[in-house]
């Protein structure tokens, strides 16, 4: 099976598992938080206004919906356009030609789904900063997203949510 279709698979399953995803910023989060907790995805992201961004993962995306794997509902808000992903049927028949089928990945899925586009956002650019000490990741956090405003209590709960997607993943 070629590399390029399984990259395209894993992201139509991890669609599929997740029912429908709404917004274009929450799925890039929940991709790149799947991928620091080691399931197998291989965007490339580099840290962005709103914390870690592939324009991969947005290139597949778009491939995707045009070849009709996936859908893409636009929702006027008024001073904002919400984009809302779901798996075709058309997609179910790819992922089942591809035999794809993970347990912890649904498991991941429901997780990330669960929460706010903010909250992910936070989760993210935690994880995009792991590689420095707790305390330095939470001057990070209020130097690059200073804006956002970011609790105590939502930064302790991020660093909960973190463990718990390791422990129920490993």
């Amino acid at each position: 099976m070629p590399f390029l279709l399984e990259e395209h698979a894993k992201l139509v399953e991890f669609i599929h598992l997740a029912g429908e995803v709404s917004g274009r910023k929450k799925l890039q989060k929940m991709v790149y938080i799947a991928k620091k907790m080691k399931m197998p995805f291989h965007e490339k992201y580099e840290f962005h206004i709103y914390g870690p961004y592939s324009e991969e993962l947005t290139l597949r995306v778009e491939e995707l919906c045009g070849m009709g794997f996936l859908a893409e509902q636009l929702e006027d808000k008024g001073s904002y356009v919400k984009y809302t992903y779901a798996c075709t049927d058309e997609g179910q028949q790819f992922l089942t030609s591809m035999n794809r089928s993970h347990a912890k990945l649904s498991v991941c899925v429901d997780h990330l789904n669960e929460k706010s586009s903010r909250f992910l956002e936070l989760v993210s650019t935690l994880l995009y900063f792991d590689h420095l000490s707790r305390e330095q990741q939470i001057e990070k956090i209020h130097v690059v997203k200073g804006k956002l405003n970011f609790s105590e209590e939502e930064i302790t709960q991020a660093f909960i949510f973190i463990n718990e997607l390791e422990t129920c993943l490993n």
